[in-house]
C-alpha cells in the first residue's frame, strides 16, 4: 500500500520543474502556498460534507482528493508521506490521550 505513496511522492516531487502550463500539479506549486491552502481547505470542506451525505462512494471520493491535496502540500514544504507514516509509527500503541499530554508538556 505504501508503494503508491511513494510513486505520488516522486511524481509530486517531479511536478516541480514541469511548467505551470502542462501540470495541474505544477501550477499549484506555481501559484504558491496560499493557493495550495485554499485548495486543502476546499476539498476538507468537500469531505466533511460528503460525510453528512451519508454517501461511502463519494465519501471516498472526496478523502482522496483530501489526501491527494494533503501530499501536495507536505511536497511543497519539502516532506513527503513516509515522514507522515514515520508519525503514525510513532503514535502506534500510543493512547491519543497520553499523546495529547506529551504535546502539552
Amino acid at each position: 500500500m505504501s508503494e503508491i505513496l511513494t510513486q505520488l511522492d516522486q511524481l509530486l516531487e517531479a511536478r516541480k520543474a514541469e511548467s505551470a502550463d502542462s501540470s495541474y500539479v505544477a501550477s499549484l506549486y506555481a501559484k504558491g502556498l496560499d493557493q495550495i491552502l485554499k485548495k486543502l481547505g476546499e476539498e476538507a470542506i468537500e469531505t466533511v460534507m460528503a460525510a453528512k451525505d451519508g454517501d461511502k462512494d463519494h465519501l471516498i471520493y472526496e478523502v482522496t482528493d483530501l489526501w491527494f491535496h494533503s501530499l501536495v502540500l507536505l511536497a511543497h514544504q519539502n516532506l513527503s508521506s513516509a515522514d507522515v507514516l514515520k508519525e503514525l509509527q510513532r503514535r502506534f500503541g500510543l493512547s491519543g490521550l497520553a499523546e495529547k499530554a506529551q504535546r502539552e508538556q
